[in-house]
Formats: C-alpha cells, sequence, structure tokens
C-alpha cells in the first residue's frame, strides 16, 4: 500500500470538492434557491426570504413552479395547505415529472370541492408513457385548515405515497413480471394551482365560482433527499436539521405497523382503485393488479 502523501493543496481542493457534493442539497431548503416559477404573470409570489411560496388563481389565470434541480431516486416533502372554502373546479398538482412522449410521472393532484364536501385526492404513476393508475381518497382531516406533509419516497423497488409520514400508496417494482418502473429517467417537481372544471368536481357538474377568487395554495418546507441528476453519486439532504448523506429512502418499505396503516387508509378512505375497475379493465386487470398491495 503507497503511504505517499498528496500536496496540501491537492488535499484541500479534494475536501472542498467532496464538501460541494454531499452539501449541494443541504445548503437549500429555499424557495428562491430551488425553484423557479414556471406561469402566472406574477401570481406566485415566493414570501419571508425564501420560506413561503403561494400559488394563486383567478378567472384569468393560474400559477406554478417547477424545481431548478432534476432528481432521480430520494425522498421528497413538502408541506401543503389547500385552498380554503369553495374550491370546487380547482386542481393543485403536485408531482414528479420527465419530459418527452415516454416520460415517467409520479402524481399528487388535490381536486377542489363545494364548501364542507371532502376534497379528493388523487395518484397515479406513469412509467414510460403509460398510466391509468388513478387511486383516489378522501382525507381523513380538512387539509385547508393547516399544512400538512406530502412526501415521495422513490427507491429502486418501490414508489411510496405519504400524507404526514401515513403511507396511502405503494407502486412496486414488478418489472420481472414486465411492468415498467420509473427508475432511470431524472424527474423535476412541478406544482400548479388551475381550473379545471369541465371535470375535476363531481365529473364537471359542478364549476368554479369566479366570485370566490383569488383561490390561494401554500407551500413550505420543501426537504428533497434525493440524488440530483447532475451528480447521482451525491444524494444529500435539503434539510439542514438532517444528517447529510442520509439514505434510508434507498431501501424503504413498510414494516407490520406500516402495512396496517396503508390497510387503514384503503378500508376507511379510498374512493377509487383502478385495480377495482373491471368495466375499464375487459381483457383483464394490468399485471401489477394481480400482485399483493401489500
Amino acid at each position: 500500500m503507497c503511504s505517499c502523501k498528496l500536496p496540501v493543496n491537492m488535499v484541500l481542493f479534494l475536501s472542498l470538492f467532496t464538501t460541494s457534493l454531499m452539501v449541494m442539497a443541504a445548503s437549500a431548503g429555499n424557495f428562491y434557491q430551488d425553484f423557479d416559477v414556471t406561469f402566472g404573470d406574477g401570481r406566485a409570489k415566493i414570501l419571508n426570504g425564501g420560506q413561503l411560496l403561494t400559488l394563486n388563481l383567478d378567472q384569468a389565470s393560474g400559477s406554478g413552479f417547477k424545481s431548478k434541480n432534476e432528481y432521480l431516486l430520494g425522498r421528497i416533502d413538502m408541506q401543503i395547505k389547500l385552498v380554503t372554502g369553495n374550491s370546487a373546479g380547482t386542481v393543485t398538482a403536485y408531482y414528479l415529472s420527465s419530459e418527452g412522449p415516454t416520460h415517467d410521472e409520479i402524481d399528487f393532484e388535490f381536486l377542489g370541492n363545494l364548501s364542507g364536501d371532502p376534497y379528493t385526492l388523487h395518484t397515479n404513476v406513469f412509467s414510460q408513457g403509460k398510466g391509468k393508475r388513478e387511486q383516489q381518497f378522501q382525507l381523513w382531516f380538512d387539509p385547508t385548515n393547516a399544512f400538512h406533509t406530502y412526501s415521495i419516497v422513490w427507491n429502486t423497488q418501490r414508489i411510496i405515497f405519504l400524507v404526514d409520514n401515513i403511507p396511502i400508496r405503494v407502486f412496486n417494482n414488478l418489472e420481472t413480471v414486465g411492468v415498467p418502473f420509473p427508475k432511470n429517467q431524472p424527474m423535476r417537481i412541478y406544482s400548479s394551482l388551475w381550473n379545471a372544471d369541465d371535470w375535476a368536481t363531481r365529473g364537471g357538474l359542478v364549476k368554479t365560482d369566479w366570485t370566490k377568487a383569488p383561490f390561494t395554495a401554500s407551500y413550505r418546507n420543501f426537504k428533497a433527499n434525493a440524488c440530483t441528476a447532475d451528480s447521482t453519486s451525491s444524494c444529500a439532504s435539503t434539510a439542514s436539521t438532517n444528517s447529510v448523506g442520509d439514505s434510508a429512502w434507498q431501501t424503504q418499505g413498510l414494516d407490520a405497523a406500516g402495512r396496517n396503516r396503508l390497510r387503514w387508509v384503503h378500508q376507511k378512505f379510498m374512493i377509487y382503485n383502478y385495480c377495482n375497475d373491471l368495466k375499464r379493465f375487459p381483457q383483464g386487470l394490468p399485471a401489477e393488479c394481480r400482485r399483493s398491495r401489500f
């Protein structure tokens, strides 16, 4: 084994280079640093020194943003407070997506409703351009009263959707039975607030009440403990309070308690599951539906 010593200036350079890789995301957690506004002509606002972002929708336009980084596997957390009051016709979308006709995508979509009626949380997974894997839920709390955390754990074995750290959906890697799994295309984080009153609430029967505009959704405490596409060897946390390089997400699954929570959500709060929709798939359910959900 060589006992040679590197010059001091080389040691310093390598130290700085390694540190920059490991904290590239750890220095983030600020909306100015992490995201770009994509549309809205001033309706998307970054406030409180970059700690809060709001999206607004009026009759002229909605608004949206996307992450500066592309991610390839990781854990993404965002706290969101949804549109209050009569949100019928509005959709707040929060998702990961790559680009192109064979894109991958992991979706949360919050479908507004009349005052007092629950939001519908719509989820979907696209792999190689193929989606149609919808599952829908009604939440066990009012998502407009306070901020709640919506998370995506994305590793090579599975995708886990979580709400306040409670698993609501798992999409497993079943490439062995011919089901494409999103693990090769880097994805950005996107979010938007827009009008979809042709379908969002009761199939389009309830229209947006523009007298209630502007509608506002708020975001804070973004964290991405993830691999960035331009340096997949660097998987670091954006949260300075987290340990840099925490890699629990890389093998994260569900333990017995997690499986029980998932069953509870599915039994009490799931309102649609494509895997139960025999009319939609008369030739047979998709291959992943023939495997255990848990």
